[in-house]
Protein backbone atom coordinates (compact mmCIF):
# COMPACT_ATOMS: atom_id res chain seq x y z
CA UNK A 1 0.00 0.00 0.00
CA UNK A 2 2.85 2.41 0.61
CA UNK A 3 3.93 2.42 -3.03
CA UNK A 4 0.37 3.26 -3.99
CA UNK A 5 0.35 6.18 -1.54
CA UNK A 6 3.70 7.46 -2.82
CA UNK A 7 2.40 7.37 -6.41
CA UNK A 8 -0.74 9.22 -5.34
CA UNK A 9 1.40 11.85 -3.60
CA UNK A 10 3.56 12.36 -6.70
CA UNK A 11 0.44 12.58 -8.88
CA UNK A 12 -1.04 15.27 -6.62
CA UNK A 13 2.24 17.18 -6.65
CA UNK A 14 2.40 17.06 -10.45
CA UNK A 15 -1.25 17.99 -10.90
CA UNK A 16 -0.80 20.90 -8.51
CA UNK A 17 2.31 22.12 -10.30
CA UNK A 18 0.51 22.04 -13.65
CA UNK A 19 -2.49 23.92 -12.26
CA UNK A 20 -0.28 26.45 -10.52
CA UNK A 21 1.72 27.09 -13.69
CA UNK A 22 -1.40 27.33 -15.85
CA UNK A 23 -2.95 29.76 -13.39
CA UNK A 24 0.17 31.88 -13.35
CA UNK A 25 0.37 31.92 -17.16
CA UNK A 26 -3.29 32.86 -17.63
CA UNK A 27 -3.47 35.25 -14.70
CA UNK A 28 -6.06 33.07 -12.95
CA UNK A 29 -5.17 33.56 -9.31
CA UNK A 30 -7.77 31.06 -8.14
CA UNK A 31 -6.35 28.27 -10.29
CA UNK A 32 -2.85 29.18 -9.15
CA UNK A 33 -3.95 28.94 -5.50
CA UNK A 34 -5.68 25.60 -6.13
CA UNK A 35 -2.48 24.32 -7.68
CA UNK A 36 -0.43 25.40 -4.67
CA UNK A 37 -2.96 23.69 -2.39
CA UNK A 38 -2.85 20.42 -4.34
CA UNK A 39 0.93 20.48 -4.48
CA UNK A 40 1.14 21.06 -0.72
CA UNK A 41 -1.32 18.23 -0.14
CA UNK A 42 0.87 15.93 -2.21
CA UNK A 43 3.97 17.08 -0.33
CA UNK A 44 2.28 16.35 2.99
CA UNK A 45 1.12 12.92 1.84
CA UNK A 46 4.70 12.15 0.74
CA UNK A 47 6.17 13.22 4.09
CA UNK A 48 3.62 11.16 6.01
CA UNK A 49 4.42 8.09 3.92
CA UNK A 50 8.18 8.54 4.35
CA UNK A 51 7.69 8.93 8.11
CA UNK A 52 5.52 5.82 8.20
CA UNK A 53 8.17 3.82 6.34
CA UNK A 54 10.94 5.05 8.66
CA UNK A 55 8.87 4.15 11.71
CA UNK A 56 8.17 0.65 10.36
CA UNK A 57 11.86 0.01 9.65
CA UNK A 58 12.96 1.08 13.12
CA UNK A 59 10.30 -0.91 14.96
CA UNK A 60 10.44 -4.30 13.27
Amino acid sequence: MSAKDRVRAKAEQTKGLIKETAGRMTGDRRMEAQGRYERAKGDLRDVVEKTRQTFKKKHK
